[in-house]
């Protein structure tokens, strides 16, 4: 029987929280069946051994990939491997509760949207996580302004979506700009995207947050693509 949800684990050098952040994860009482699907992008710190070393439960499948690709290289693959009738994506890194997934997904599952997103309350900030919410309000703007929507936080890694409508976007991206692709994706297939609260934590970039200014050059050139392309 087929699970109500696949997690998604994009995993980049995560050594320090990896094991936390899946035992968190796996502990959680979402009140549905759920499998993890794990992508190793290529980790070079030591996080594939401790991927490989560790007897997981039958719901945590691993999938390695010999070198670093991106993010969107990683969650691509696994959206392909989704057997959940929702699925979601969880970062590796602590930032986010993984108890909160049962905030997007609940809706989804009840019918009240097929696309959930959860919006950040920005706290514990460091200089850095000031200039990424910064940069966040700067692109989520730009993806409003784009797309005619009004979006809290475009940037979000805590998505849920129907499978079935996740698979049939045409993402391409191979870097971190797979988040906004598929908030644009989405829109662009008619998707009215629900958001509801969720907590967390910014790291800095010495505790391991991999994202720069080019980055956001890069959201924004994604968001412009998608926004002048048709999807189908």
């Amino acid at each position: 029987m087929a699970p109500a949800l696949t997690v998604l684990v994009p995993v980049y050098n995560e050594a320090p929280t990896v094991e936390r952040a899946l035992e968190a994860l796996l502990e959680t009482d979402l009140g549905l069946e759920f499998e993890v699907v794990v992508i190793d992008d290529g980790s070079t710190d030591g996080t594939q051994t401790i991927l490989g070393e560790r007897r997981w439960n039958e719901r945590v499948r691993l999938v390695t990939h010999g070198r670093n690709q991106g993010k969107g290289a990683a969650v691509r693959p696994g959206i392909r491997e989704a057997r959940g009738e929702v699925t979601a994506i969880f970062d590796a890194d602590l930032e986010y509760d993984p108890s909160d997934l049962a905030l997007v997904v609940n809706p989804v599952l009840g019918g009240e949207s097929n696309a959930v997103f959860g919006v950040r309350a920005f706290e514990g900030h460091t200089s850095h996580s000031f200039l990424y919410v910064m940069g966040n309000r700067g692109v989520t703007l730009a993806a409003n302004l784009l797309f005619n929507v009004y979006l809290g936080d475009l940037m979000t890694c805590h998505k849920a979506v129907r499978t079935e409508v996740m698979q049939a976007l045409p993402l391409k991206a191979t870097g971190f700009e797979i988040e906004p692709e598929i908030a644009a994706r989405l829109l662009q297939a008619g998707e009215r995207i629900y958001e509801v609260p969720v907590s967390y934590r910014a790291r800095a970039s010495d505790e391991g947050k991999k994202l720069t200014a080019s980055d956001g050059l890069r959201v924004l050139r994604t968001l412009v693509r998608c926004r002048l392309s048709r999807i189908g």
